[in-house]
């Protein structure tokens, strides 16, 4: 798929609209990837988002073309792989079922704990500081949705200082390998 397409597919959605819509995409980074699972929204006007106070050399990727990959780095120490919605808004990639390239994750984490978290995710799939601003566009990264959007649990984002409580984590329903689980 191009770039293009995929901008296509995701034109209009938002952050919001684009978190709902990659639960159950598949992403592949370099030969390793799965089924997403679990996905959390930052809108360009929201207090937790990197984008809230403009642009900035930081979150520069975050105000490029949809369909792109925003790359940051989580407390100094882990990455974290996002999907820019549009101008301003992105998508975290929570968590993944792996399913491709399970030997290549396993011998980056050194752990049995894959994909679980936004940082286990990142290092698993090999996300370099690089891929910022990159295109998911069947490269070194893809993403190719689902033909339908499966049943979604939704609940408050996790890890965040400011507007904690909005409903902009999604998760697919019957999946097991959350960051955290969903309140009930």
């Amino acid at each position: 798929m191009t770039a293009a397409a995929f901008r296509d597919q995701i034109a209009g959605l938002g952050a919001v609209g684009l978190a709902r819509r990659l639960i159950g995409a598949r992403l592949v980074v370099r030969g390793a990837g799965g089924v997403v699972i679990e996905t959390e929204a930052y809108a360009r006007d929201d207090p937790a988002s990197h984008s809230f106070g403009g642009p900035t050399r930081r979150n520069a990727a975050m105000f490029g073309p949809a369909g792109h990959a925003y790359v940051y780095r989580s407390y100094g120490i882990h990455l974290c792989l996002n999907v820019v919605a549009r101008p301003g808004e992105a998508v975290l990639v929570r968590a993944l079922w792996p399913d491709v390239g399970l030997e290549l994750m396993q011998a980056r984490r050194g752990r049995p704990e894959l994909c679980n978290g936004p940082g286990r995710l990142a290092e698993a799939l090999g996300i370099r500081p690089e891929d910022d601003g990159v295109a998911f566009d069947g490269g070194d990264l893809a993403i190719v949705l689902g033909e339908t959007v499966p049943d979604l649990l939704v609940g408050p984002r996790i890890g965040i200082s400011k507007a904690q409580h909005a409903p902009w984590r999604f998760g697919l329903a019957g999946a097991v390998g959350f960051s955290r689980g969903f309140p009930r």
